[in-house]
């Protein structure tokens, strides 16, 4: 057991690593090449566009990856965990498509406004992702407990009946509406700066904490019901939490990036191969593993064509379909 805690933590060690680098380099890699030395000289006062394009484009984007990976993965490994599904993601339960549904409506509406230094698109897909999470909670409640059961099946139908509402919308919208609708859905993360940075990161970090104090118990839930139940812990309080608040992380960076797939299910896959499947260590390195994944995956995306940036949302998808085809094969 001793061997086993030793590795876990060399493993943890190499994924905190991992993430340092790619972090370190990230702001580096693009279309343009960046010397270092411009950077610093920027940092002492020295207009260059080396220093304008690291710290007003890249390193803005390279943070936005970060937060937006590790919320995506931590959810996929909460709701893995509550739903006792390996094949649940942060999108099962349509967190997602209530977000795409707020930012097509407003897309199609073609109001603008700002809310919080928020723009109209953000607002209206995180409103859309609450109001999901609300009613797909509200559905799933048995006397006064959640049913997995029907928590799935009204994720799902309301996934399907919010996709139906969204190809209405693009059927009758126009040219500039529909490519708008369609490069928002892709996912991105070419929209971002620091004050929303700063706005978002106490709710995040607050959310994050709450889930790592559920991880024991996840550890229990997710083996049986009952198990838990004979062990005296509170499912329904466990799962209430757990859900409120990886529904809430989801819903926020859908609402800031779009539906970017994969990070949620391959993510906490991988990291079960190589931690196992205690919670206490999952979620801290989902955190950072999954952050790291999404800002490689962000500096393929404005490399592999450049200078074109390519939608992140497309490489997690081709990088993510086959990888998660290998982890079944090897399993």
């Amino acid at each position: 057991m001793l061997k086993s805690l030793h590795n876990k933590v060399f493993q943890f060690f190499l994924i905190i690593l991992f993430f340092v680098i790619v972090i370190s380099f990230s702001p580096f890699i693009g279309s343009q090449s960046i010397d270092y030395h411009n950077v610093l000289a920027y940092l002492n006062g020295e207009a260059n566009p080396d220093g304008i394009i690291f710290f007003k484009i890249r390193l803005p984007r390279v943070l936005f990856a970060v937060i937006t990976g590790a919320s995506l993965a931590v959810a996929g490994v909460i709701f893995q965990a509550i739903l006792r599904n390996p094949l649940a993601t942060p999108y099962t339960l349509g967190v997602s498509a209530g977000g795409a549904l707020g930012a097509v409506i407003m897309i199609k509406l073609g109001i603008a406004f700002t809310f919080w230094g928020f723009t109209t698109i953000q607002t209206t897909a995180f409103v859309g992702s609450l109001l999901t999470i609300t009613l797909v909670y509200y559905l799933s409640r048995r006397e006064g407990k959640i049913s997995i059961y029907s928590m799935i099946l009204a994720g799902v139908t309301i996934s399907y009946f919010f996709g139906a509402i969204i190809l209405m919308l693009h059927f009758i919208a126009d040219f500039t509406e529909t490519r708008q609708m369609i490069r928002w859905m892709m996912g991105g993360l070419d929209l971002f700066d620091y004050h929303i940075f700063i706005r978002v990161i106490p709710i995040l970090l607050f959310s994050y904490i709450m889930i790592f104090l559920q991880a024991k118990k996840l550890n229990i839930i997710s083996t049986s019901e009952e198990i838990a139940l004979s062990k005296g812990v509170s499912v329904a309080s466990v799962q209430r939490i757990a859900f409120l608040f990886a529904s809430l992380i989801t819903g926020l960076v859908v609402a800031l990036s779009g539906p970017i797939g994969f990070i949620g299910l391959i993510v906490p896959h991988f990291l079960r191969l190589l931690l196992g499947v205690d919670h206490r260590y999952l979620i801290p390195a989902s955190l950072f593993f999954g952050g790291a994944f999404l800002a490689l995956c962000d500096v393929i995306a404005r490399t592999i064509i450049a200078p074109v940036d390519v939608p992140v949302g497309i490489i997690t998808a081709i990088l993510g379909g086959p990888f998660f085809l290998w982890l079944l094969v090897k399993r």
